[in-house]
């Protein structure tokens, strides 16, 4: 629903543009006037952000049905917040909204277990998915030290500080360098790394120039319904992995097949030196990462599914199982 200008000004730490925010939430209700005209409406997450359900709720009596979508735990972003209104007025409206769509598409078992929950008619898995074609083969084995690479954005750099220890060690111990993509300027505070600006044209010649990629994260119920797109683009580059045994990363990471799963400073310190130390274990972490993105997590592997799932809640007709 938002402008870029949203995202350009959260990342870069400035004001929100209200006039930006204002302008597309009337686009969205000008959206919804001509809903009546479509034969389904897909809905990532909701209509309207912070407004009750019954706003909603007004504009989908007479709309098609709908498909809402969700790749992350939107709804703790109100069922958990520290403001007691928040919770009373929107803790339960995405579970609402859930409830009475035809079909709710979610990125991982967490979510669905919210969705069936909530009440939900229809629950279907899709995982975060890659364009292959745009991720490069691996290169072979490096000459010089290895690097530990890190993608994200500046809102969630703050997962590299429960590593940083065993970063530190890393690199000041001259056993590998590290790259950081999207993060701030101070993540990591002093330590030294390479830091790199996201954009959507480089970021995968980025991640290509990784030997190994981490994902870090805290266990709590926001990063259990996490999606591992992180992880999905580092191994659809050919990357071993490591990272925090937290919710789908369970499911994406084979240990000691396409890298490691670590939860203490000593695992991860561990894992790292591991593979940093063994170019062979690296290709063939790497190999298999490619190879179970290729099977699982690839936009043309998943499409068929999706267009099915939509026909089928168009012409209401049943679906075929979902999980």
């Amino acid at each position: 629903m938002l402008p870029d200008s949203y995202l350009e000004a959260l990342y870069a730490g400035r004001s929100r543009p209200l006039r930006s925010i204002a302008l597309a939430y009337a686009a969205r209700i000008r959206q919804m006037t001509k809903a009546e005209t479509f034969d389904l409406l897909w809905i990532e997450k909701e209509l309207l952000p912070w407004f009750p359900y019954g706003a909603e709720r007004w504009f989908l009596k007479s709309a098609p049905p709908y498909i809402v979508d969700f790749d992350d735990a939107w709804f703790h972003h109100y069922d958990r917040s520290r403001w007691s209104l928040v919770r009373r007025l929107l803790g339960q409206k995405l579970d609402a909204l859930m409830r009475h769509a035809a079909l709710v598409t979610v990125g991982n078992d967490y979510l669905a277990g919210r969705a069936e929950s909530a009440g939900a008619r229809s629950v279907a898995i899709l995982p975060t998915v890659v364009d292959l074609s745009r991720y490069p083969a691996a290169p072979g084995p490096r000459e010089d030290l290895p690097v530990v690479g890190w993608i994200g954005s500046p809102i969630t750099d703050h997962y590299l500080d429960l590593v940083e220890e065993p970063l530190r060690r890393m690199v000041m111990g001259n056993e590998a360098r590290l790259c950081l993509v999207g993060a701030t300027p101070g993540a990591l505070g002093s330590l030294p790394a390479i830091r790199q600006p996201w954009r959507e044209d480089t970021e995968t010649r980025h991640i290509a120039a990784f030997d190994i990629g981490i994902m870090p994260l805290a266990d709590t119920p926001w990063e259990r319904g996490k999606c591992g797109y992180k992880l999905i683009q580092y191994m659809a580059c050919g990357k071993p992995v490591v990272a925090s045994p937290v919710g789908v990363n369970r499911d994406i990471v084979e240990h000691g097949v396409n890298g490691f799963l670590a939860e203490t400073p000593e695992e991860w310190a561990g894992a790292l030196r591991r593979l940093a130390a063994d170019p062979h274990l690296r290709r063939r972490f790497g190999a298999a990462g490619r190879s179970k993105v290729e099977r699982h997590y690839s936009l043309m592997g998943t499409v068929p599914r999706l267009v099915e799932l939509l026909r089928s809640v168009a012409r209401d007709q049943p679906l075929t199982a979902a999980r």
